[in-house]
């Protein structure tokens, strides 16, 4: 007779069911493949789980323990993970803005020492752990507030009550971890004035607090962290608890809750395995060190009116990216390959797989640009095209968020005719360059920029909708770019 499921197998499947999808998810922005991704995601999940018994063995023998959320836990245990193959010689299974990133000082300040670490990851540590999964599941993880309710055991009639409640909770953390900080004198002579500015959704902050918010990094995270009604908390805790990746990661998770609604499901985290391999090829994040300290500083100013040109729109879907490190008695899990693995939920966007695959943040050497159902007449460039009376598409250009030498974008095509892939070419008037893009493989030369399908969404339905999203700098004027095609056929502007 078999022996019957113990509360720890019990409880060891629902972290499963729960996180697995998040876990694989994040996997597959750090590496390089699908099977790289499976293999990380297996590692670190176990990891994870192990870090988990020594808290609770902490806790049980009356020491204190402070510890993340299950899944930003799982997530910080990938990213630790992925730099133990880095050191161990694995390197070559990793995207190689990731391999940048973990020798880099922002990698370090994961592991240096806490008052160093990023605010918002000591924010939220500093938590009682059910105030830190609320805030957790409904920031970052988009999950509907009565999804969350109902997996954290609360009343959904007063959780968004305590939502407020658990913002405001983690703002004073921050606030104190801030002032608690190393910094200089001139930061520190800011610190009460960001305070009472972030306060207020309507207060503008004087020009010497916005040009310094502008320049200095630690500054800006904080202002990112205590200004929580310009709909940027979930990049300040997606960027400062999972460091490399949490721009990219936060907008698949919007993504997934996003189709979890659409199809009647806003709570079903494990669909059919047997085609996650397929679902889990997700469009791929990268950005170099550089880039991640600028997206730092642009997550703070585009979110505070501070004077100048800051245009806010309220909380896109992914708009933000800072830099950061990252129980139960659970026996070992076994995690299922790739092929045979629960993917998590069905919104987990596929990855194009090899060279050219959606690095989304870069373009890994991409090469000619591949054609779609329709392709322009021999000899003629994207934007060549006379217009005509009956354009087979139309674009929407929405420009999202904007900073002193950044911004971000999105663009939408609705298509008069069915396509099974599709690129989409449009070209910029002031040298804006894209440093990062999503649902799509970007490449650009010169002022013309291309962005082709992903694997998981070439295929859309006559009068259909096809949407992505990239980051660009910009420097002096950001005009809206021009000469928009589809398949190297003109669209006119919706």
């Amino acid at each position: 007779m078999p022996d019957l499921p113990t509360p720890q197998d019990a409880a060891e499947a629902a972290l499963f069911s729960e996180c697995w999808d998040a876990v694989l998810s994040y996997a597959d922005l750090c590496t390089a493949g699908s099977s790289a991704a499976a293999q990380l995601a297996r590692e670190a999940f176990a990891h994870g789980i192990r870090e988990a018994r020594q808290a609770d063995t902490a806790r049980g023998a009356g020491r204190r323990s402070a510890r993340l959320p299950r899944i930003p836990q799982l997530l910080t245990a990938v990213r630790t993970t992925a730099a133990a193959w880095e050191d161990e010689g694995q390197g070559h299974k990793l995207d190689p803005d990731l391999r940048l990133w973990l020798h880099s000082d922002a990698a370090a300040r994961y592991c240096g020492p806490p008052l160093q670490r990023p605010l918002a990851l000591r924010g939220l540590r500093d938590l009682q752990q059910p105030d830190a999964e609320l805030l957790w599941l409904a920031e970052v993880e988009a999950l509907p507030l009565s999804v969350v309710a109902r997996r954290l055991g609360l009343d959904p009639a007063t959780a968004g009550e305590e939502l407020e409640q658990v913002r405001g909770l983690f703002r004073d953390r921050c606030r104190r971890n801030h002032l608690d900080s190393p910094m200089d004198a001139r930061c520190r002579s800011y610190a009460r004035l960001m305070d009472a500015v972030t306060r207020s959704p309507a207060a503008d902050a004087p020009g010497d607090l916005s040009r310094h918010l502008a320049t200095c990094v630690q500054c800006a995270e904080a202002a990112a962290c205590l200004r929580l009604h310009a709909g940027g908390l979930p990049g300040a805790l997606a960027g400062g608890v999972i460091g490399w990746g949490g721009l990219a990661y936060l907008e698949r998770r919007r993504r997934a809750a996003e189709v979890r609604l659409a199809g009647g499901r806003p709570d079903a985290d494990v669909p059919d395995p047997a085609d996650a391999t397929h679902r889990t090829r997700v469009a791929r994040n990268g950005l170099l060190v550089a880039a991640v300290l600028v997206s730092l500083l642009a997550l703070a100013v585009s979110m505070m009116p501070f004077g100048g040109t800051t245009d806010e729109a309220g909380s896109p879907g992914d708009d933000r990216q800072p830099v950061a490190d990252p129980g139960v008695s659970l026996p070992s899990i076994d995690v299922p390959s790739a092929s045979a693995s629960p993917s998590g939920s069905p919104a987990t966007t596929p990855k194009p797989s090899g060279p050219a695959a959606g690095n989304t943040p870069k373009s890994k050497n991409p090469g000619p640009e591949p054609q779609g159902t329709s392709s322009a007449p021999a000899g003629q460039q994207d934007g060549e095209h006379d217009e005509p009376e009956e354009p087979v598409c139309r674009v929407a250009y929405d420009l999202v968020n904007q900073w002193p030498d950044g911004f971000q974008a999105t663009v939408t095509v609705t298509t008069a005719e069915p396509l099974d892939s599709w690129r989409v070419a449009w070209s910029f008037k002031d040298d804006q360059q894209v440093s990062q893009m999503w649902d799509a493989t970007v490449a650009q030369k010169g002022s013309r920029v291309t962005a082709t399908a992903a694997d998981y969404n070439r295929e859309v339905a006559a009068d259909g909708k096809l949407t992505f999203g990239f980051l660009a700098s910009w420097h002096g004027t950001n005009s809206a770019p021009y000469g928009f095609t589809l398949n190297g056929k003109p669209c006119a502007k919706s």
